[in-house]
Order: structure tokens, then sequence, then C-alpha cells
């Protein structure tokens, strides 16, 4: 026997010639790369996970070509608006592959994305999620999709849907990419908008977990890269006895909660809202203005973390090019009434979070200034 299938042309000229491939030996979806049984068993292992960030309105389940989700959340609104965001999380997944830790960077995502949309005011609704991984283990997905479930948690929103996508010869092995979109909602009487701001508006600001999510290709460069694994997980007095390793993967902090708990007890207190994200203060505060105003911005009324400075230290960067690269302590700033500034803090403070009134709202043209300048690393408490 022959292991191709062929035609005497001699028996039959007229006999039609077959496909080249015909008789070949068959190469799998599993030869090329793509295990389609361990993304069965990957999708099984995050149904508890999923399932735990389920809200009422969530419809159906996991597994279909669309995640559905009522929009009954709306229904005591006038204007109900849908607010949308996407992000990812970046280089600090280099850092958490490098630390074989992957439990924490699911909350970066969801955190990039609800901090989004909350500067319109909006609560978010349902996330969804997007895997891309060199080669799938469902275990290491289940740790991601775990991060991801906690963040959804912490935000109140369900996690709906996502796609995990294997991409062998595009991705090493190990590696993992995620992105992140979410949707929420707000009546547009209610929407936070930089129009509302005024001149006298107070800055009140929100404290950082860290770095959050931004400045890690500096980050790894400056702390990382050259290192041996000992001197990343060495306990560092400079960093409040944590490592290296421990203080870049701090999560981000999600304010979800707390800063809509704060709205609705202080209704139309709050005008505008900046979360502090890649281009630090000076380059996301701006987004929160008005055309005819500046924030400017009262240096050392803020402790800044350790990782912070220790990174900006590292990296030998100027007070100015600090505050155009990370949160540097603020992750989130609101500008508020000032009549009602002591009432929107105490309810941030009953709700959790840590404030510090950072600046106020003067005549200018949409820039964000300092006071105090070089006094960045003078906060005294």
């Amino acid at each position: 026997m022959t292991d191709r299938i062929t035609v005497n042309p001699a028996q039959n000229s007229d006999a039609p010639s077959l496909p080249s491939w015909m008789g070949e030996e068959a190469v799998t979806y599993a030869q090329a790369g793509v295990d389609t049984a361990e993304g069965a068993r990957a999708v099984e292992a995050i149904k508890d996970v999923v399932h735990a960030t389920y809200r009422p309105e969530v419809v159906g389940d996991i597994g279909g070509f669309g995640g559905l989700f009522s929009i009954a959340a709306a229904k005591g609104m006038e204007d109900p608006l849908l607010v949308s965001g996407t992000d990812g999380v970046g280089t600090k997944l280099k850092v958490a592959q490098l630390a074989g830790k992957h439990d924490t960077v699911g909350i970066d995502l969801v955190a990039m994305c609800v901090n989004d949309i909350l500067a319109c005011g909006a609560e978010p609704l349902f996330f969804l999620d997007y895997v891309a991984i060199g080669k799938l283990k469902a275990e290491n997905v289940a740790e991601i999709v775990k991060g991801i479930g906690e963040g959804c948690k912490q935000a109140g929103c369900a996690l709906i849907g996502g796609e995990m996508a294997e991409h062998p010869g595009v991705m090493e092995a190990d590696d993992y990419d995620l992105s992140g979109f979410c949707v929420g909602v707000v009546d547009r009487s209610r929407m936070l908008d930089p129009e509302s701001v005024r001149e006298g508006d107070v800055l009140v600001g929100l404290a950082s977990s860290g770095l959050h999510s931004n400045g890690y290709s500096l980050a790894r460069k400056v702390c990382v890269e050259g290192k041996t694994h000992y001197e990343l997980r060495l306990a560092r007095e400079e960093l409040g006895g944590a490592s290296v390793e421990e203080a870049l993967l701090t999560p981000t902090r999600i304010y979800v909660k707390p800063v809509l708990s704060a709205l609705k007890a202080c209704p139309g207190a709050v005008r505008a809202l900046a979360h502090i994200t890649g281009g630090g203060i000076t380059e996301n505060l701006d987004r929160a203005l008005p055309e005819a105003c500046d924030a400017e911005v009262d240096l050392g009324t803020w402790p800044v973390p350790p990782i912070a400075k220790f990174v900006c230290d590292a990296a030998h960067l100027d007070e100015g090019e600090a505050l155009k690269t990370s949160n540097m302590g603020l992750g989130m700033i609101l500008i508020v009434d000032p009549a009602r500034a002591e009432e929107v803090e105490a309810a941030l403070r009953a709700a959790g979070e840590t404030t510090y009134r950072a600046g106020r709202i003067v005549a200018g043209s949409k820039a964000v200034r300092y006071a105090n300048e070089g006094a960045l690393y003078g906060y005294e408490g």
C-alpha cells in the first residue's frame, strides 16, 4: 500500500487530478499549538469566580455567544446614559510574570476601567475581559480570572463574559496580555461635568495604594532589569518592610463604592473627578477642568507612597517629571463645592477612604500648576 491516493493516467487520461494534500498525515489543532480541551477546562475552573460577581440583572450564564444584562438598573432614572470604558494593565504584567504571581493583575484590569467611568459619576454594571496567552494553562488562567472576579466584586459589577485566546507562534508560552471592557450607567442630571467647575472649588485627593498600573516601563527599567530574584524579594526598609516585587504588585485601588456612596450622600457637591493614571496629576487633572480654569495643587499636602519615591529616586527624576509619571500618592482627585468640602470628606472617610485637601481651582486656561514647588516629599501628617 501507499500512503497516497493516485490515479494512473494511462488507465484514465480523463480522470480529474486530486488535491496534492490528499493522503498526507493530518495536522490537528492541538499540534498547531491550540489545546481546546485545556480551554474547556479553564472555563470550568472559572465558573465559580464568575458566578460570585453576578448581580440580579444578569440573564443566563457564561458559555453563550453574548452576555445578557437587564437594564432594570436604569428604571428609576429620568435620562439614563450608558458609559463605557476599556483599558489594560500594561507592562505591570511583566512583573507579575517574573514573580509567577497572577492573582492580582485582574484587580488592576478592572480598576483601570471602572475608575475611568466613575469620573462621569457612573455606576459600573458589567465587565468583560480578554485574555491573550501564549500557551493556555487552566490553572494560570483561573488565577488571572480570580483577580478579575475580585475586582468586579470590589466595584459591584458583574463579570458576564470574556475571551481566552491562545496565540502559539505569536506570544511566548508563558506570556499573556489582558484587556478589559466595562459598561455603566448614570442619570444625566447627576453626571459629573467639568463645565460645572468654578473658580474657588477645592481639590480633595484620595490616597492611592501605590503606583497602581502606571509608570511600569520606567519602574521595570530602573528597579527590575538586571536584578536577581533574591534582590527583588528582599525586604527593604525604605519600602516599609515590603520587597520591590511586593510593592510593584500591590493592586490598583478601586474607588467605585466609596465615591458613589459620597455622591449619593452629598448630591451636587462634587463637580468633577479625575482618575490619576498614566501621565500623573499633571496630565490627568486638566481633563476635569473647563477652559477658563486652572487647578492649583499644593505639594506636600499628602504622603507619597514609598514605592513611588523609590522608583523616582532610582530614575533620578526631578519633581516635575515625577508628577508627570505616576500618581505620586493620589489615585483620584475630586473637585468639590468649597461650601460642602467637609461634608464630602466626611462621607468619603465614612466609606473607608483617606482624603487630603490638595489645592483649589483658580482662573486660568485648563492647566495644572503647582504651589510649594520642591515640597512633593515634604508631607508631615
